[in-house]
């Protein structure tokens, strides 16, 4: 895993895209704080710049360098969470700007073990994570739904197609620092 770890590190801080093994489905990532490279995963899923995409960060410590003022709330949720939950939070830092919607909020996921959790923690800023599909097409559950467009679309294909992912999505919810708190995707 090492060896993946360090191909796909080599790529992203160059500024490319890739197909990973994320804690939920496969994901298209890239350097979240890199405004080219971003651009080239609304381009390659095809969506719309005001759709937004979920950022994984390793760590609490991390997930506060990129979110202005994180609820007290948001620790219990991903505390206590039974599986991968996505918060969107207000007021988001220091990613590309094409990141980050009109109501400048931005979706984070913790992710706390295997392969993304190690590439994000040895590049030490957060990746982008969007499902490994063209916009509007049906969510690849394994490695072999993922279509040819995506494969080729992508700067390098991690190479860990066996590895088991959990192929559902993570739960989404909004929390405003307003107190307002509401579930999007269970």
């Amino acid at each position: 895993m090492t060896d993946e770890i360090n191909s796909a590190l080599k790529v992203l801080k160059q500024g490319g895209i890739i197909l990973y093994p994320t804690d939920t489905v496969w994901g298209i990532g890239c350097d979240a704080t890199n405004y080219e490279a971003v651009e080239k995963v609304f381009k390659l899923k095809q969506r719309a710049e005001s759709k937004t995409m979920i950022c994984l960060v390793n760590d609490f410590k991390m997930l506060n360098q990129y979110i202005e003022d994180v609820p007290e709330v948001a620790y219990d949720i991903l505390k206590y969470a039974a599986k991968p939950t996505t918060i969107i939070y207000d007021r988001p830092l220091r990613v590309a700007e094409n990141l980050i919607p009109k109501d400048n909020t931005l979706a984070i996921r913790v992710v706390r073990k295997g392969f993304a959790n190690a590439l994000v923690k040895k590049l030490r800023r957060p990746i982008v994570s969007t499902s490994a599909n063209i916009s509007g097409q049906p969510t690849p559950k394994s490695f072999k739904e993922i279509s040819e467009d995506i494969l080729k679309g992508v700067d390098y294909v991690v190479n860990l197609q066996n590895v088991k992912s959990a192929s559902k999505p993570s739960a989404i919810i909004k929390l405003s620092n307003d107190g307002a708190v509401e579930v999007i995707r269970k």
